[in-house]
């Protein structure tokens, strides 16, 4: 939260995803306080994308990735909810 990632490392993420795109999305109270519509992300990267460039705390947390962000290399990543995922990820 204190160094949340841009558009630019957001695609990367979403590209490398194994999850579908929208579980980016924190489906908690303030998405609803927004009166966001679920069904608008399902599947719509830039939809996600665009959102969580504008609202950071919307991005589901945590967010696993391997490789490297920086690099412009193709990476990974994998929403680690429920916790079972991380092991997964990292096993």
């Amino acid at each position: 939260m204190k160094e949340p990632p841009d558009a630019e490392t957001l695609k990367r993420i979403a590209d490398g995803l194994d999850d579908p795109v929208e579980d980016l999305v924190r489906k908690d109270s303030q998405f609803k306080k927004l009166e966001l519509n679920e069904e608008d992300y399902v599947g719509n990267a830039s939809a996600v994308i665009d959102l969580l460039s504008q609202k950071k705390a919307l991005i589901q947390r945590p967010i696993l990735v391997r490789g490297d962000l920086s690099k412009g290399q193709k990476v990974t990543a994998c929403i680690g909810r429920p916790k079972e995922k991380i092991y997964e990820f990292f096993g």
